[in-house]
């Protein structure tokens, strides 16, 4: 019988029963096919180390951004599939190939290298999946959007934190680094090492060792193996080393071994990137021991604003949770990092999902106009890649963890801290010295290391040093040490005294009998570790070879014999200038005339003819000139004119004597050639020295054939005087001790051809050849290189001067004056009295006359 639901009372409130349950199941169902439709997801792939530290906090940040999503988002979910990396980058293309096409992933996100990043966005652009890598890019290339348009960079590239580098090397003027990385691959063939190479040449420092060590995981016995590879570093001469990329457990080994074998001591560097300092919160206790006195470079972030605050108790509950083993729970920049990339994941489909159409261009379009504050910094895309410059933090690893000594930036240098907030920007500086006082360096140096291996009492620096090079250098043999002697190691001496008020150099001296252009390329050999003596400074040695400040000029210039000069027929008037004669002759008769006016008046001797008068007053004052004059004068006008006159003649004529006796007995010397451009005519021979430049530069520069190279100074003597050569070519230093002997009769002439100087040679890049410069100055300006000069290479006006100067007029002129005023004044009174007089003897002789006529009458 069918069950009717109208048929009884009791029937139909069983029919109402199950009517309700029917609809509330068809509604549960309806509202679960509504959810499940409203909540649509997006599928993540994540890429990364996941048993390594960076790989742990990667994966609890992206869980917690995962779930933060969801918690937030109703119509919208995140799904994530965490792969780990393998050793071999090659197998991240299977990887990714594996996510895409199983997981149906619409982004990955990851990546421990670079090479990975690229790998994994080759995968990316043919499935057309955006790759977010979160490894910092190591070119800057400006194909890499058109090569990888699908590949978002997380990360800064390289360029940032290797100015950095270059920056703190430059600040303490090392110039020799030795470079360290492990070998994943990628980086000889990127172009991080070159950004490297090209960052440190610009700051005029160079990469003397590359050491590149196997992946650790490579490694059957690393202990070993970076032992023997550390030891090659002993035998270099730089000290200053940058760990520019490996993984902590080889670094780890590194430094463990650079410490046994005395790298981590006084005066060495350590520099570590980011790859291992941004993991100093985390390492073990034995690595903080092995790295005392290391400089990191750490990537700095914001730790005190609320949003990280948050995050930070959020993920060491989880973390610790997930690896109660870790020591540190805290977050660090890979953490940060690593959750921002999903952050800018989740906007993007936020955003899509409200759009009707979405498609894996738009996602990665929507992906690349991310713009919001992050974690680990503004989060804002251009090209493919953050457009923010990074900054980072100059650590120092002390005791038992580190201090923070800075910021570094490009963009404004160094800095105690980083911080712009209501308009007001801290100022950095150029230099990292600000921080020298704060910073410990290996081995507890109180001063900066010289990033150098320095010289001790048992293996002292070897300087090679000419044998036979007096006066600059030569071997005393015949004294009981054999020692060193000569101006340029007497010189030595008193820089290593300067010296030894920093630090003490130990040295030895290695006899050399070679050139010096073959002691010049043995030091450039490493076979010393540098070279004294009269060594010229030349571009072509500066390449190979560090100089030191110059201590001397080394101009070149031509020596010549010289010949007497013949005797002048109007030699007599070489004592005066032609302006002296003339002022001479010109207050001889000026006296002569006042003479003549005051005496032919009432003086008998001046009176006569005009001829008469001329020549008695002439020869009265030509006869002055000798102290022989007779003629007596009357008037005590003229007899004081006559005074001063004779003064001056007496002075005059003493002047004279001596001036005159000085040109005649004083040979006068002219040199036997007078030009360069004389000898080419001529085809004559020159010489020079056999141990110098000067034949080259004279072959090649001067355009001289007949070249005659001579040894010693002495034998310059014999090639004069046999006429083998015309002109010798020599230096200034060398010049000078020649003619310290020989001055009488070889001149310089010619034009001067100048050189660097002379210096001392030290290795390329040696920080002791700074030192020694600073040492000469303070021996320049002290006066001891000066009395080392004269006491090795003779006085620079030793000899004396042939020629004698004419007597000129601003000699006399005072006299001149004085005399011409005494003659004047008495000419002028005598004058006015005259003038006087003569009205009175005209009455007198009027009245003589009136007497002469009454008389008469």
């Amino acid at each position: 019988m069918p069950f009717d639901l109208s048929s009884s009372k009791a029937g139909s409130k069983v029919s109402c029963t199950l009517s309700l349950l029917l609809a509330s199941f068809l509604f549960t169902v309806c509202l679960g096919l509504v959810v499940e439709a409203d909540h649509s997801s997006t599928n993540i792939g994540a890429i990364i180390d996941v048993d390594s530290r960076i790989g742990k906090e990667q994966k609890t940040a992206m869980i917690m951004a995962v779930q933060n999503f969801n918690n937030n988002s109703r119509n919208h979910r995140l799904k994530i599939y965490f792969r780990k990396t393998s050793e071999d980058p090659v197998q991240t293309v299977s990887t990714a190939e594996e996510l895409i096409g199983r997981k149906r992933v619409q982004v990955i996100v990851g990546t421990r290298t670079w090479e990975e990043a690229a790998l994994a966005a080759d995968v990316g652009k043919k499935a057309q999946v955006p790759v977010l890598s979160l490894a910092a890019a190591s070119s800057t290339l400006p194909t890499t959007q058109n090569r990888w348009p699908f590949l978002v960079q997380m990360a800064t590239d390289s360029q940032e934190q290797i100015n950095c580098i270059a920056d703190i090397v430059n600040s303490y003027h090392w110039r020799k680094i030795i470079v360290i990385h492990e070998d994943n691959n990628y980086f000889p063939n990127s172009g991080s090492y070159t950004m490297l190479s090209k960052a440190l040449e610009k700051v005029s420092a160079s990469i003397e060792y590359d050491l590149i060590l196997p992946t650790f995981h490579s490694l059957s016995d690393p202990k070993t193996y970076i032992r023997q590879e550390v030891r090659k570093l002993r035998k270099k001469q730089s000290r200053v080393f940058i760990v520019h990329q490996s993984s902590l457990p080889l670094a780890t080994h590194l430094l463990r071994e650079a410490k046994d074998l005395g790298l981590m001591d006084r005066d060495s560097v350590w520099i570590l990137a980011d790859s291992i300092s941004d993991l100093l919160d985390s390492v073990d206790p034995s690595f903080i021991s092995s790295a005392q006195g290391a400089i990191g470079i750490k990537s700095n972030y914001s730790d005190s604003n609320r949003h990280f605050l948050d995050l930070k108790d959020q993920f060491r509950k989880n973390f610790s949770r997930s690896y109660p083993n870790e020591d540190n729970s805290d977050p660090g920049i890979h953490a940060l990092k690593a959750y921002d990339s999903i952050t800018a994941i989740a906007e993007a489909v936020e955003k899509l999902s409200r759009n009707t159409t979405s498609s894996p261009k738009l996602l990665l379009n929507e992906i690349q106009s991310s713009n919001f504050i992050g974690l680990s910094g503004e989060i804002r895309f251009y090209g493919g890649k953050l457009e923010r410059k990074s900054t980072f933090k100059i650590v120092n690893i002390v005791n038992t963890t580190y201090k923070e000594l800075g910021i570094c930036s490009s963009e404004f240098g160094f800095s105690e801290r980083h911080m712009e907030e209501k308009g007001i920007r801290v100022t950095g500086i150029d230099s990292m010295n600000e921080f020298v006082s704060s910073v410990k360096w290996p081995g507890e140096l109180d001063r900066v290391p010289k990033g150098w291996a320095m010289p001790n009492a048992s293996d002292p620096m070897r300087i090679g040093v000419p044998k036979d090079h007096p006066p600059f250098t030569f071997w005393n043999e015949t004294s009981n040490d054999n020692e060193f002697d000569g101006f340029c190691v007497k010189l030595f001496e008193e820089v290593v005294k300067v010296l030894n008020k920093s630090y003490t150099l130990h040295y030895s001296f290695v006899p050399f009998n070679g050139t010096h252009n073959e002691l010049v390329g043995n030091v450039s050999n490493e076979i010393f570790d540098a070279a004294v003596g009269d060594f010229t400074i030349l571009a072509n040695r500066s390449r190979f070879v560090e100089f030191t400040q110059p201590f001397m000029e080394s101009d070149l210039q031509m020596l010549v014999p010289v010949k007497s000069e013949h005797q002048m027929a109007l030699m007599f008037v070489k004592p005066f200038t032609r302006n002296m004669w003339m002022v001479t002759i010109a207050i001889l008769f000026y006296t002569m005339f006042v003479v003549w006016f005051i005496e032919h008046q009432k003086n008998p001797v001046f009176k006569g003819s005009r001829k008469d008068q001329l020549g008695t007053a002439m020869w009265f004052t030509f006869s002055s000139l000798f102290f022989v004059h007779r003629e007596k004068v009357n008037s005590n006008y003229t007899k004081l004119v006559v005074v001063v006159w004779l003064f001056v003649v007496l002075v005059l004529s003493s002047s004279y004597k001596a001036s005159l006796t000085s040109m005649l007995t004083v040979s006068r010397l002219e040199p036997s050639v007078t030009s360069l451009e004389w000898i080419k005519s001529k085809n004559l021979s020159v010489g020079c020295d056999d141990d110098s430049f000067v034949e080259d530069y004279l072959r090649d520069v001067l355009d001289l054939k007949k070249i005659k190279t001579i040894s010693g100074h002495d034998n310059f003597l014999g090639e004069f005087r046999s006429k083998n050569i015309s002109a010798a070519f020599l230096d200034l230093p060398h010049q000078r001790v020649f003619l310290k002997d020989h001055c009488k009769d070889y001149t310089v002439t010619g034009p001067t051809y100048s050189f660097g100087g002379l210096g001392f040679v030290f290795q390329k890049g040696s920080p002791i050849a700074r030192d020694v410069s600073e040492a000469i100055l303070t021996l320049m300006e002290n006066g001891m290189v000066k009395n080392l000069t004269n006491k090795y290479l003779g006085s620079s006006d030793g000899c004396p001067n042939s020629e004698t100067e004419s007597l000129s007029l601003k000699s006399f002129w005072g006299l001149f004056l004085v005399s011409a005023a005494i003659s004047t004044i008495c000419f002028l009174i005598f004058t006015l009295r005259l003038l006087k007089k003569k009205p009175k003897d005209s009455q007198v002789h009027s009245y003589d006359l009136a007497q002469r006529g009454g008389s008469s009458s």
